[in-house]
C-alpha cells in the first residue's frame, strides 16, 4: 500500500520538473500579501504590521488548508522563524512526563514559557501549567499569529518566551459552505473531518468535528482522539457584536516509554474543554472588548510500569481550570494616535488525587490562585515615516506578589515597503501549581517561595517589500532570562543562567500567478545547553498550480538539537527531511472535489527529538476534499 501511494506522489514531483507556467487567479496571491500586513496581537486591535515594533509571524488559512494537517502546531513549527515544536510520533502528543507539544520560540518555551490563545485568551491547564497541542485543530483556524519574543505586556505570565494566538474560524460570507476530509495512510492512520459555516444577515455559526486516530510506528504507541468546535456571532446594529464558542477534545493514548526501557499501561485519558464569551465594539475613535473565558480538563492517567515491575493499583486523577474576564479599549482620539488601556483577571487552579476502585487514596492538592493586572500601551504616528511605541503593565498574584512589565519600541519607514523596528521588552512566567505545591521525590520538590521567572530582550529588525512580488524581513536579538526555575539537588528553585542570542530570516516570493516560494531561517546561540532549542533551523518551499494540478515540495532542516531528555554527553541530534503534496481539483474551492497524496520524511531520516522516542521514517497519507 505504501510504495504505490509513494510512487502515486513521485510521479507529479518527476512532472513538475518539466512543467511550464499556466497562469491562475493573482488575486488568491495579492489577497495573502494583504492579509499578512495586518496584525490584530499586537496592540489588541487591527494595525498595519510594518507600524508596530513587534517580530510578528503570520499563517494564513490558505497555508494552513494547503497543510492537509490535522494538528496545529507541525504547521507552525515550519512556517515560523525561531519556533521549534517537539514531536515524537506520527500523530498525537499526549500530556504525561514523555509527552511532546511543548512549544520554543527563540531557545525558550520549556515549562510553558510560551503562550497560547485562542482569540485572545489563555489556553493551560491549570494545575500543572503545560499547553494544551491536542487541542489546537487546524480545522477550526482562521489565521495564526505568533509573537516571536515576549508578550507579557498584553497577555500576562506565560508570554515570557513568545505568543501564539490562534484565531478561530467564522463564516465571512452569506449563505452556507460545507466541508468534509477524509485521510488514510502508514501505520493505519485515519483522520476524518466535516465542518460547516453559515452566514445569513446578522447571524453567523461555525461548527467543526475533527477524529485522529493511529497505532503509531511503535507497539503500544496508538492514540485516538475527538475534537468538535462551534461559535456562533450575531451583529448588533453598527457597533457591537455577540459572539460565543465552545471547544470539546476526549482523547486517549498510551505511551511506550523509551526504547530501551519500554513502559507497559501507561495511557492516559483525558477530556478538554473551553468555552468563550464577547461583546465587541466599533467605532470611528474607539474600539474595544469584553472577554469572559473558561477552559477546564480531566485527566485520569496510568503510570504504567517497566520491564519487571507490576502493574499499577491506583491512577492518578486531576481537574483543573483555567477562567478570567478580560476588558480593554483603544482610543484614536488625535491623528496617527492610539492609547489602549485593559484591565484582566484569571483565576486558575485546580485539585488533584490518587483514586483506585474502591474510592480515593491520596489527596495531592486543591488549590487556586487569583491574579489581577492593569496595562496601558499607546503609539504614534509621525509624518508616515517613524512610529513610537511605549506601554506598562502592572500585575499582581496572591501566589508570588506583584510585577511590572514595560515594553518600548521605534519603527521607521524610510522609503516605500521598507521598515525597520527596534524593541525592548520584559517578558515573565509566574510558578504554576505543580511547581510551588506538588512534590515528586526524587525528582523534584516543590517550593512556595519561588518567584517568577522574567527576560529582558532586546531585537533590531530590517524588513522589504518589493512590490507584490517579494518580501523579506531579518531579525536579530539578545534575551536576557534571570530566576529559571528548576531544580538543584532535588528541590526547585530560582537560577540566573540564560543568554540567548541569534538571527531570523523569512522570505516569500511570487515570481508568476501559479508559482510561489517561502523560506525562513534562524540560528540561535546559547550560553546554557537547553533541550529541543536547535541551533539551526531552515525550511523552504515551493508550491505550483498547472490548471487543476497543484504541486509542493519542501525541505526542513534542524541542527545542533539537544534531545528532550538526553544527558549532558549525548551527541546533538541533526537532519533533514523531505516533504511533498499533490493535489488535484475537480470543481471550484467553494464547491469541489481535492485528492491529494503527501509524503513526510520521503528519504527516511532516523532521528530523535525525545531521547529513545525514534521518529517514523518515510509515511504517506492521501485523501479527499470535498467542499459543497
Amino acid at each position: 500500500m505504501e510504495k504505490k501511494l509513494f510512487l502515486i506522489l513521485i510521479l507529479p514531483l518527476l512532472l513538475f520538473v518539466n512543467s511550464t507556467a499556466n497562469a491562475t487567479n493573482p488575486e488568491e496571491v495579492d489577497s495573502l500579501i494583504i492579509l499578512k500586513g495586518v496584525v490584530v496581537s499586537a496592540t489588541k486591535v487591527q494595525v498595519n504590521r510594518n507600524s508596530v515594533p513587534l517580530s510578528v509571524s503570520v499563517i494564513e488559512r490558505s497555508e494552513i488548508e494547503a497543510s492537509s494537517e490535522s494538528a496545529l502546531l507541525p504547521v507552525l513549527s515550519q512556517r515560523v522563524p525561531g519556533l521549534f515544536v517537539t514531536q515524537k510520533g506520527i500523530t498525537g502528543f499526549g500530556v504525561n512526563t514523555n509527552s511532546a507539544g511543548t512549544v520554543n520560540i527563540r531557545g525558550i518555551g520549556q515549562g510553558n514559557k510560551v503562550l497560547m490563545l485562542f482569540d485572545g485568551q489563555p489556553q493551560w491547564a491549570g494545575v500543572f501549567g503545560h499547553s494544551l497541542p491536542d487541542t489546537y485543530v487546524a480545522s477550526d483556524v482562521e489565521r495564526v499569529e505568533v509573537i516571536r519574543g515576549p508578550g507579557s505586556l498584553l497577555y500576562g505570565s506565560n508570554a515570557m518566551g513568545g505568543v501564539v494566538n490562534i484565531i478561530t474560524r467564522q463564516q465571512k460570507y452569506d449563505g452556507r459552505r460545507t466541508q468534509a476530509r477524509v485521510m488514510y495512510g502508514s501505520y493505519n492512520t485515519q483522520k476524518y473531518m466535516v465542518n460547516n459555516g453559515y452566514n445569513s444577515g446578522n447571524f453567523s455559526s461555525f461548527i467543526s468535528v475533527n477524529h485522529d486516530r493511529t497505532d503509531g510506528q511503535r507497539d503500544l504507541s496508538d492514540f485516538h482522539i475527538t475534537n468538535g468546535f462551534a461559535n456562533i456571532g450575531y451583529q448588533l446594529g453598527a457597533h457591537y457584536k455577540l459572539k460565543g464558542d465552545v471547544s470539546l477534545a476526549k482523547y486517549k493514548n498510551q505511551n511506550p516509554g523509551p526504547v530501551d526501557n519500554p513502559m507497559f499501561d501507561n495511557i492516559m485519558d483525558v477530556l478538554r474543554g473551553t468555552t468563550s464569551f464577547s461583546l465587541t465594539n466599533t467605532y470611528e475613535k474607539s474600539s474595544g472588548a469584553i472577554q469572559l473565558f473558561y477552559n477546564w480538563g480531566r485527566h485520569e492517567i496510568n503510570d504504567g510500569y517497566r520491564t519487571g515491575g507490576n502493574p499499577r493499583t491506583f491512577r492518578f486523577n486531576s481537574k483543573d481550570h483555567n477562567m478570567g474576564v478580560l476588558l480593554y479599549q483603544t482610543f484614536r482620539l488625535i491623528e496617527g494616535n492610539s492609547f489602549t488601556a485593559g484591565i484582566d483577571y484569571k483565576n486558575w487552579g485546580g485539585h488533584a488525587w490518587n483514586d483506585t476502585i474502591n474510592g480515593r487514596i491520596g489527596e495531592i492538592i486543591d488549590r487556586s490562585v487569583n491574579e489581577v493586572a492593569g496595562y496601558v500601551i499607546a503609539q504614534q504616528d509621525l509624518f508616515e515615516k517613524l512610529s513610537l511605541n511605549a506601554g506598562l503593565r502592572y500585575e499582581y498574584s496572591e501566589a508570588y506578589g506583584n510585577q511590572w512589565i514595560p515594553q518600548a519600541g521605534i519603527t521607521l519607514r524610510l522609503f516605500e515597503g521598507n521598515s525597520i523596528r527596534a524593541l525592548y521588552s520584559k517578558g515573565y512566567r509566574s510558578p504554576n501549581i505543580r511547581e510551588l505545591y506538588i512534590s515528586y521525590p526524587p525528582y523534584s520538590i516543590s517550593n512556595p517561595d519561588l518567584k517568577p521567572e522574567s527576560m529582558q530582550s532586546y531585537e533590531l529588525s530590517v524588513g522589504q517589500h518589493i512590490g507584490d512580488k517579494f518580501y523579506a524581513e531579518l531579525t536579530g536579538f539578545y534575551l536576557d532570562a534571570k530566576n529559571l526555575i528548576t531544580g538543584v539537588q532535588g528541590t526547585l528553585t530560582n537560577v540566573n543562567n540564560l543568554h540567548n542570542k541569534g538571527i531570523e530570516l523569512e522570505a516569500s516570493y511570487y515570481p508568476l500567478d501559479n508559482l510561489s516560494f517561502t523560506a525562513n531561517y534562524s540560528y540561535l546561540d546559547a550560553n546554557v545547553a537547553t533541550e529541543a532549542a536547535p541551533k539551526g533551523k531552515f525550511f523552504i518551499e515551493g508550491s505550483y498550480t498547472l490548471a487543476r494540478l497543484t504541486l509542493t515540495a519542501d525541505v526542513e532542516s534542524i541542527s545542533g538539537l539537544i534531545k528532550v531528555g538526553a544527558a549532558q554527553d549525548d551527541p546533538k541530534e541533526s537532519y533533514t527531511l523531505l516533504n511533498a503534496k499533490a493535489s488535484y481539483l475537480f470543481g471550484s474551492r467553494d464547491k469541489g472535489i481535492n485528492l491529494f497524496v503527501k509524503g513526510e520524511n520521503l528519504t527516511g531520516t532516523e532521528y530523535e527529538i525525545l531521547k529513545g522516542f525514534p521518529m517514523p521514517k518515510a509515511t504517506v497519507m492521501a485523501g479527499v476534499d470535498i467542499t459543497f
